[in-house]
C-alpha cells in the first residue's frame, strides 16, 4: 500500500479532491490517501498560522514521518496539483531520507492566489512534493514541526545535503513559472493559482484540470 499525504485547505477543497482523483485513476498500485487537515491534527499540531503561510499545511506537511511512526515510505504533495503519471513511478525515488524536485528559480511575481505573499528563499518549492524514507527522518518530531522556523523546515536544515535525493522536474512542473507544458510532464503544480480560482481560469494546463474535475461529476444514465 502506497501512502500519500495531501495538503488540505478550506480555500482549495476542489483542488484536493481533483488531485486525489487524478492519482487514483492512474495508479498501478493500491494507494492510501490521507488529507493533512489542520482540524484533524488537534493535540499534535498546535503551531499558529503565520502571516507568510499561504495554506493551512505549510508546516504540517513535515509531520508525515511522525504520522507514519517513522516506518516505511510516504509521499507528500501540495493539493494544487494534477497527477498525469503513475504515482508508483514517483515512489521509486526513495534512496534518500527525502527526495524532491530541486527547483532553481526565483518566483516571477510578489503575490499568488488569494493575494498571498509569494515568499522567495533558497530551495523554494522543494517541499511541495516529498518522497520520505520515514526511518531516516527522526529529526521531524512534533516539537520540531511546531517550534522550529519555517526556513529550518523548508530548507531541509534537519538533513545533510547528501541525504536529499533528486526527482526529475516533470514530477513537479511549476505552471507559469516554467515555460509551456512538456509532453513528458507527470505532475502539474498550479503554484501561483489554479483554474479553481477565477483569476487563474486561463492558466497553462487549465483545461486538463477542468476535464479531471468534470470526471468527478459524471452521472450514469
Amino acid at each position: 500500500m502506497l501512502r500519500v499525504f495531501v495538503g488540505y485547505d478550506k480555500n482549495e477543497i476542489a483542488a484536493y479532491h481533483v488531485l486525489c482523483q487524478s492519482i487514483l485513476s492512474r495508479s498501478s498500485v493500491p494507494v492510501s490517501i490521507t488529507p493533512l487537515n489542520r482540524d484533524n491534527l488537534k493535540g499534535i499540531y498546535y503551531r499558529e498560522r503565520g502571516p507568510l503561510e499561504s495554506t493551512d499545511f505549510s508546516m504540517s506537511r513535515f509531520l508525515v514521518p511522525y504520522l507514519c511512526g517513522y516506518q516505511g515510505q510516504a509521499i507528500f504533495m501540495d493539493c494544487d496539483m494534477l497527477c498525469l503519471g503513475d504515482i508508483a513511478e514517483l515512489a521509486q525515488y526513495d534512496k534518500h531520507a527525502v527526495s524532491v524536485v530541486k527547483h532553481d528559480y526565483v518566483p516571477k511575481q510578489d503575490t499568488k492566489f488569494l493575494g498571498a505573499v509569494q515568499t522567495k528563499y533558497v530551495k523554494k518549492n522543494w517541499s511541495s512534493v516529498m518522497v520520505f524514507d520515514n526511518a531516516k527522518c527522526h529529526e521531524l518530531t512534533p516539537y520540531a514541526v511546531n517550534c522550529e522556523t519555517g526556513l529550518w523546515l523548508h530548507q531541509f536544515k534537519w538533513l545533510e545535503e547528501h541525504q536529499i535525493g533528486e526527482i526529475p522536474k516533470e514530477w513537479n512542473w511549476l505552471i507559469d513559472e516554467y515555460e509551456g507544458l512538456p509532453d513528458n510532464v507527470k505532475l502539474l503544480h498550479y503554484t501561483l493559482g489554479g483554474p479553481y480560482f477565477e483569476a487563474y481560469r486561463d492558466c497553462t494546463g487549465a483545461q486538463l484540470w477542468v476535464d479531471e474535475f468534470a470526471s468527478l461529476n459524471y452521472l450514469r444514465k
